[in-house]
């Protein structure tokens, strides 16, 4: 059994987590304070109630309103913010808006997935550099949402194919993209529910390299399909190994609110192991604060697990 690892996304120019606790995270997302619930922060707050006030944006704990498994709820304003701003993070560059569900259209946290897809792909590019072109390594990102795997996969010299039910996340991937400078690159941008695109890419015989997903508790398709992760992850991971290639580079598999533990997704990527050899990391996403509270303590809010085989 591998030892479970601890990935930490540490302050950057345009990302600070700068306080949690008390069922909250205060961030500075470029020069934007928001507030808003995490469920995970399960401790004291170590910033005055004065600093927490300075918030541009909270976004309330009271009033939420459970859709499939997310709360939805209202943001209040201090005051006016553009309709969405940019930032660059993880050499990448992203649209921020705060949405009725508290997302912003950026999970900082995956930034340690990004930084070890692009060197897998890079080692891979570098090893015939004279045969191999960009685009030549293929990979599928599943429940793409604004894109951050996708673009970062992009940048690295990949071909990706990019999938999500919501129209609105696809569109924001694109912009996200545009913005980072990565439009012309190979990317095909499918509005499609997983499943069954996956199904029809077993039919038609394509082949990746590297797969993501980062599959919802709960969610629908395009054409508002049911998803539930209890009844169709296994089912998914089972078809996506029918898409790697014979020598593929990784399968990842992320997790946030559905309550599984990474050895659950550990345990579905064995076969991949069984059959291509390689290894398989585990561990949880987390972001560090940047307040150590006047002690040499460091305190890291954990924000979801992974599951990742390479070869």
């Amino acid at each position: 059994m591998n030892t479970s690892k601890i990935l930490t996304t540490k302050v950057s120019v345009d990302y600070e987590l700068l306080d949690s606790g008390e069922g909250e995270k205060l961030e500075r997302i470029g020069k934007v304070l928001l507030s808003r619930p995490d469920p995970q922060a399960l401790w004291k707050k170590r910033l005055s109630s004065a600093d927490w006030k300075k918030a541009d944006a909270h976004f309330g704990k009271s009033g939420l309103v459970l859709v499939g498994q997310e709360e939805r709820g209202n943001w209040s304003f201090k005051k006016e913010l553009p309709n969405r701003w940019e930032i660059s993070f993880a050499d990448l560059k992203f649209y921020i808006k705060p949405t009725a569900f508290k997302h912003i259209g950026l999970f900082p946290e995956q930034a340690p997935n990004w930084d070890w897809m692009r060197e897998k792909i890079k080692e891979e590019g570098n090893k015939n550099k004279e045969t191999k072109k960009e685009g030549e390594i293929e990979v599928l990102n599943l429940f793409a949402y604004t894109g951050g795997a996708t673009i970062a996969c992009a940048q690295a010299g990949a071909k990706v194919v990019h999938v999500d039910g919501s129209k609105v996340a696809l569109t924001w991937a694109r912009d996200n993209a545009e913005l980072s400078g990565l439009k012309d690159k190979p990317i095909r941008w499918i509005l499609d529910d997983v499943r069954a695109f996956v199904k029809r890419e077993i039919k038609r015989g394509r082949k990746y390299h590297g797969i993501i997903m980062d599959p919802p508790a709960f969610g629908h398709g395009a054409e508002n399909e049911v998803w539930k992760i209890e009844d169709d992850f296994m089912a998914l991971v089972e078809l996506c190994t029918e898409l790697l290639t014979p020598e593929p580079l990784f399968f990842l598999v992320n997790g946030y609110s559905a309550g599984y533990s990474a050895i659950a997704y550990r345990n579905n990527l064995l076969p991949l192991k069984e059959k291509f050899g390689g290894d398989i990391e585990i561990g949880e996403l987390t972001l560090e604060e940047s307040v150590n509270g006047g002690t040499s303590e460091v305190r890291l809010l954990p924000c979801g697990i992974f599951a990742r085989w390479s070869k």
